[in-house]
């Protein structure tokens, strides 16, 4: 069998896990409103379709941020291999999940991209901020 055609059924096995919905947004400048002079951030949409939500590692960080302390937990996400544009700082939505009922509405950053010829998902390594 040829690494084209395994490659293919990689995919196509890896989106039929890819049971949850997410938009990937990207930080698109400010308007402000005229009348109170407050600013209003921007996005623009990268990417809206099904993905997977994976936590390789129960591993989680704290910083300091101010006076307060923040505990940042690291995932990944996977989307098709069709999806490119994806860039380091945009936000990954969860908008709905099949299997886990706390996932819609949670939000993640994303701080590392992964790049590999024979790759069957786009993997983006994030992180969960709560405070």
């Amino acid at each position: 069998m040829s690494v084209e055609i395994l490659l293919a059924s990689g995919r196509r096995a890896i989106e039929r896990l890819m049971v949850d919905t997410c938009v990937i947004t990207r930080a698109a400048g400010t308007t402000y409103d005229p009348e109170t002079g407050y600013p209003t951030p921007n996005t623009s949409e990268v990417y809206a379709g099904k993905c997977r939500i994976q936590q390789q590692t129960a591993s989680a960080g704290q910083r300091d941020v101010g006076e307060a302390t923040v505990l940042l937990l690291r995932l990944e996400v996977q989307v098709p291999m069709s999806v490119v544009g994806v860039r380091v700082d945009d936000v990954v939505e969860v908008t709905s999940s099949v299997h886990d009922p706390d996932l819609p509405g949670r939000r993640f950053r994303v701080r590392e991209l992964a790049h590999k010829t024979h790759a069957t998902a786009r993997r983006m390594g994030c992180e969960e901020v709560t405070g």
